[in-house]
């Protein structure tokens, strides 16, 4: 028992590297899948178009469905253009807040989508299968060789002994595609990890809070949006009860003090740090400024990428 709580308490503290790392795990899974299974050069023209899809297009798709199931991004879409209350502030001020909100969400969604290229110029079988059908790399290899060279080249990642054939009618560049691959596979994981570096260290030094702080802020942060998925739910199931039977009984319902529309809306803005009145949350925000009416409440700066997490809803959310 010690040991499994031991195990639980280090996957909390560390549950977005593991998050990552799972992620991380999964794509380059499924890219093994689809190299093996799915992927079949055609050894054609077509090599270039088919091997760039298999590299790009699964990446894309990867970054599409990480805006789709990322909970912060439509917390800040949801209910931004309601045609009653029309937008005041400036343009510029309006896409600077939502760069400020989207470019450290875009930062953690490319997570999937590099890590499926990268695996994939590892294993090198896309690059192979459009490297050998650029007019580049054809231009490259097959100068001063003439047509042959080229109808050579495209059929050269199906059949291996047709490269130990016709090894010596090509460049010896040709058969380093595989090692050119995996070098800007292992280029682009290390300029991942620099960047990662950085940019984390740079949050940090940013910080507006110091370090026990920060982990009592998460802390919070957690047990707030446990404790409001509890209560949400004993909310819901006792107005549902109430007009339930009130349908069925055919009676008035005794007065229900439930939020109203400008409450939702109040603490379902993004959070904004203000270093001279300090709250954990935007619920702890509306409670002490007299439930959002004061001009407190209004008053903020810029959220600093550190304190992202402040807003971040845990997965059971993200389909929302």
């Amino acid at each position: 028992m010690e040991k499994l709580r031991g195990m639980m308490d280090f996957c909390i503290r560390h549950q977005t590297v593991l998050g990552y790392s799972i992620v991380s795990l999964l794509t380059a899974a499924s890219e093994q899948i689809f190299s093996s299974v799915v992927f079949k050069c055609p050894c054609n023209s077509g090599n270039m178009l088919y091997g760039s899809v298999f590299l790009i297009v699964p990446a894309f798709i990867l970054f599409v469905l990480g805006y789709m199931s990322n909970a912060k991004m439509w917390r800040l879409l949801t209910g931004s253009c309601r045609a009653e209350e029309p937008c005041s502030c400036s343009p510029w001020g309006t896409c600077t807040h939502y760069c400020h909100v989207l470019v450290p969400v875009t930062a953690r969604i490319l997570v999937a989508p590099l890590t499926w290229i990268a695996v994939a110029l590892l294993r090198a079988s896309f690059y192979e299968c459009a490297a050998s059908g650029s007019s580049l790399i054809k231009n490259l290899m097959c100068k001063d060789k003439g047509e042959e060279c080229h109808k050579v080249l495209v059929r050269i990642p199906c059949d291996e002994k047709l490269l130990e054939k016709e090894k010596e009618k090509l460049s010896i560049e040709f058969l380093s595609l595989q090692a050119q691959s995996q070098v800007i596979g292992w280029f682009l994981i290390a300029i991942i990890m620099i960047v990662a570096l950085v940019l984390t260290c740079v949050s940090r030094c940013i910080s507006p809070v110091s370090y026990l702080q920060l982990k009592f802020w998460k802390i919070y942060s957690k047990k707030e949006q446990e404790l409001f998925e509890t209560k949400a739910k004993e909310h819901a199931t006792r107005l549902a009860e109430i007009n339930t039977k009130c349908f069925f009984e055919a009676t008035d319902p005794a007065p229900f003090r439930t939020p109203s529309n400008e409450d939702w809306r109040k603490i379902s803005l993004l959070y904004t740090f203000n270093s001279k009145e300090q709250y954990y949350s935007m619920i702890h925000k509306y409670i002490n400024t007299n439930r959002g009416n004061s001009d407190r409440f209004r008053k903020g700066d810029q959220d600093p990428p550190v304190l992202g997490f402040v807003d971040e809803a845990n997965v059971s959310e993200a389909g929302v």
